[in-house]
């Protein structure tokens, strides 16, 4: 589903821990997505999401951060719109229901539970260097596929 008349939101999912490389490319994914207008969503904790999140900002982007506990402050300090959900990892459906589309780099079994309920629920994935085996996931390599991808649903 893309609104045509309200920005894209985006979500984001990854480790919540991660080695500088992912942890690099997590912040230029955000960056791209605030560049073209988009709104990040992620889970709003450490890791992929914190550094989205922050390559989101820094870009003058908007952030929401759908958070597992029920404390406003557990999220990242790049997060703009924190949602407290007390669910646990139950929270991550409401991750990936939020985006229009859903960009996965490397993580662990949460992310895997994201990839699963976003092709679910008939969302575009894009596996950014991660996640290439998982029938329903299209492939990409770099910021630059990722912005082609993103600017025909702008």
């Amino acid at each position: 589903m893309v609104r045509k008349s309200k920005a894209i939101q985006v979500t984001v999912v990854g480790g919540s821990s991660a080695d500088g490389q992912t942890l690099a490319l997590a912040e230029s994914v955000g960056k791209a997505v605030a560049a073209q207008g988009g709104v990040l969503v992620c889970g709003g904790l450490g890791g992929v999401m914190e550094a989205a999140a922050r390559g989101a900002k820094e870009t003058g982007g908007v952030t929401v951060g759908i958070l597992p506990t029920d404390n406003v402050e557990s999220g990242n300090p790049y997060i703009d719109i924190a949602i407290p959900t007390g669910m646990g990892h139950g929270r991550n459906m409401l991750v990936v229901a939020s985006g229009d589309i859903v960009v996965a780099l490397a993580g662990s079994h949460g992310t895997h539970c994201e990839v699963t309920y976003a092709l679910l629920l008939g969302r575009r994935v894009l596996g950014l260097k991660a996640w290439e085996h998982v029938p329903g996931v299209h492939p990409i390599n770099s910021i630059e596929e990722l912005e082609r991808e993103l600017l025909p649903k702008f």
